[in-house]
């Protein structure tokens, strides 16, 4: 995959060529491209914003800029154009698997108020966003697309069951993990995980799985209960319907349950 980088800040994605998503483009033929904006500028400067019409504080993107930067960069098909803002729906996990089938992704990142949205509108294709928060431009949500992209490419993790095992990909969010010492300020490590019973283990997790995922995320169980669950094993909507109603094992069941 090939990923080009439009910013006033190039230095930024020094970060990217570190980790897992260094060893992509060092090792395996994927490639980072970062042009800086200001190479693009019309002016003796090196100036590429400007006021807002109407007033108001803050630099906007000249949409000449960000056009002539897009046309210097040559094109891989299928390719996605992505500008980053805080007005944009957050990047998923199902968005971060699309976007693994294109061979290019253009990711624009602006800074103060953004670009004019004309640019927008003739060039964009998506936009996203890293949630409910205002950051200073789209560096850090640009480095956290090409590491989220990067995990699901072909032979970037060492062991791919890594990334499958993540939260989100099953609809929940991942279990609880504990590693050495066995006990660690009085508190033990779980008993099931030293048993060596690998089915009560997978059992465990599974369940813990969904307990989070219920008390971090009601959002995401809600969706899960209702999207997922007549795809799982009779175990499976065993343990979601003692995550659901762990005191309440008598009433009737809700609408969809197979079984209990």
């Amino acid at each position: 995959m090939r990923f080009d980088v439009l910013t006033l800040f190039p230095d930024y994605f020094d970060a990217a060529l570190i980790g897992v998503t260094g060893r992509a483009f060092r090792e395996l033929g994927h490639q980072l491209n970062v042009h800086n904006l200001r190479a693009f500028a019309d002016n003796a400067y090196g100036r590429v914003d400007d006021t807002p019409f109407g007033g108001g504080p803050g630099m906007v993107l000249c949409p000449n800029v960000l056009k002539d930067a897009l046309e210097s960069v040559p094109v891989v098909e299928p390719r996605r154009v992505v500008h980053f803002s805080p007005a944009a729906p957050p990047l998923t996990h199902a968005k971060v698997l699309e976007l693994t089938a294109f061979s290019q992704l253009e990711l624009i990142c602006t800074r103060y108020e953004g670009v004019d949205q004309r640019a927008i509108e003739l060039y964009v294709d998506e936009e996203y966003s890293v949630g409910e928060a205002v950051l200073s431009g789209g560096e850090l949500p640009a480095l956290f697309l090409i590491d989220a992209v990067c995990r699901w490419l072909p032979n970037v993790l060492g062991n791919q069951e890594s990334a499958e095992q993540d939260s989100f990909v099953n609809g929940l969010l991942d279990h609880l993990h504990y590693t050495r010492p066995e006990v660690f300020e009085g508190v033990p490590v779980p008993e099931v995980l030293k048993s060596g019973n690998h089915a009560a283990i997978a059992h465990w997790r599974m369940r813990e799985s969904m307990a989070l995922t219920k008390k971090i995320r009601p959002d995401l169980w809600r969706v899960y209960l209702n999207d997922k669950l007549k795809e799982l094993s009779r175990q499976e909507q065993w343990l979601a319907w003692q995550v659901e109603y762990p005191e309440d094992w008598g009433r009737e069941k809700p609408k969809g349950w197979r079984w209990v």
